[in-house]
Parts: C-alpha cells; structure tokens; sequence
C-alpha cells in the first residue's frame, strides 16, 4: 500500500499529466488515502478536470476538492441571463437530454438544473453539457431520476449482478446488491475510485432503478 506522502507525489504527478489542469495552481494533500485539493482556478471546468484526474490515481480513496475555489477572469464572466441561456442551448442541442423536462436557474454563476428524468445518463448528460460554458463557476444538479419502467427487486439485482460478471473490469466476488423498489444498496470493496465508479455506472444502466447508495470501499 502507498504512503500519503508517495500518493501526495502521484497525485500532483497526475495533475501535471492532465493538459486541461494548470497543477502550479491546485495544492494537494493526503491523509489515509483521502486526497484534499485546494487552491484557484479560472474556470470550474478546471477544477472539475483537477478532481477527475486525482482520482484516477492507484491508492486514492476519496477527493475533497470544495477548497478549490473559481475565481474567473474579467474577459471569462457573463451575467447570468446570457450563462441561463447558454445553457439551455446546450441542453436543447444535447440530444442524450429530455432538454424540455430540465430547468435552468443561474445566480452568480452558480447553475442549478432541476426536473424529472427517466434515467441516470440523462442526468450526467445535463451536468456535462453546462459544466464547460464560460461564466460557469459551479454546478449543482438537483434532477431526480423517475424510471417509467418498474421491475422486481429480485429481477433488477440478477441483471445487476448478470452485468458485474460480464465487465473485464470488475470482481464481481467482492460486490454485494440488494434492491428495494428501484434503491439499490451497494457493499463491498474495490481496488480502486475508478472501479467503483465503474460499478455505478453499471447499477445505473439496469432498467428501473432511480436512487443507488454506496457502501463499497477501496482497499487497493
């Protein structure tokens, strides 16, 4: 298992790596496995691109990049209603988004989208299409997932469990599922942040499902 101080090394290595990250600007610190980034950054596409690359370091438990902070240059802000209809463009041109069941709402550069959709992608599309327009200094996406089709617990954890098998990725010895009306209930432990990411991305393809909490921990 790495040391803090080794993970420390690899994660700032990673943020060198990553050309969409400016590491002269992020300070990382570990402490067991759990990386906090702090620091300024011109745009929340930066400090997003800083928490995906920290995490897909070996070793890293969890990030905690709330002490990065947006601080957008005068030539990159824009009043809200331009950010509101920017991105309701963007959503409208999305064509993984049901553009006419989400909401937009800015205030001070901060984006709330809200509404109803059928599955968790639609959702990860919404936040992926506002995440990179200028002005943007955060991101909160309060959109909940209605599935129109339902399903049996016990069939939804057998096609959950069918597709853990069926990915390279995962073990799926070592991931338990239980489901409860379109809940599914993770524990277990993985190897790495990415491969339980992986996992979700899994439990949120299955038919149904609308609310996934995650139990599994990351023993590399």
């Amino acid at each position: 298992m790495k040391t803090d101080a080794k993970l420390r090394q690899d994660v700032m290595d990673e943020l060198r790596w990553d050309p969409r990250v400016k590491a002269a600007e992020i300070g990382v610190d570990v402490k067991d496995g759990v990386v906090t980034l702090s620091g300024y950054v011109d745009s929340y596409s930066r400090k997003w691109a800083a928490d995906l690359a920290a995490a897909r370091v070996f070793g890293v438990k969890a990030v905690e990049s709330e002490e990065i902070q947006v601080r957008l240059h005068s030539s990159l802000k824009r009043p809200d209603e331009n950010i509101a209809q920017a991105a309701s463009n963007a959503l409208e041109w999305d064509v993984s988004v049901p553009h006419d069941r989400v909401k937009v709402q800015v205030q001070n550069g901060l984006v709330t989208l809200s509404g109803e959709v059928d599955w968790w992608y639609q959702k990860n599309a919404a936040e992926s299409a506002v995440r990179h327009l200028t002005g943007v200094v955060s991101v909160s996406n309060e959109i909940t997932i209605k599935p129109e089709i339902k399903q049996l617990d016990d069939d939804v954890r057998d096609q959950i469990e069918s597709a853990f098998q069926r990915n390279a990725v995962l073990d799926a010895r070592r991931i338990t599922v239980d489901t409860r009306g379109g809940k599914v209930i993770l524990r277990g432990s993985v190897r790495s942040w990415a491969e339980r990411e992986q996992v979700e991305l899994v439990v949120w393809a299955a038919p149904g499902v609308s609310e996934v909490e995650s139990y599994i921990t990351i023993n590399p």
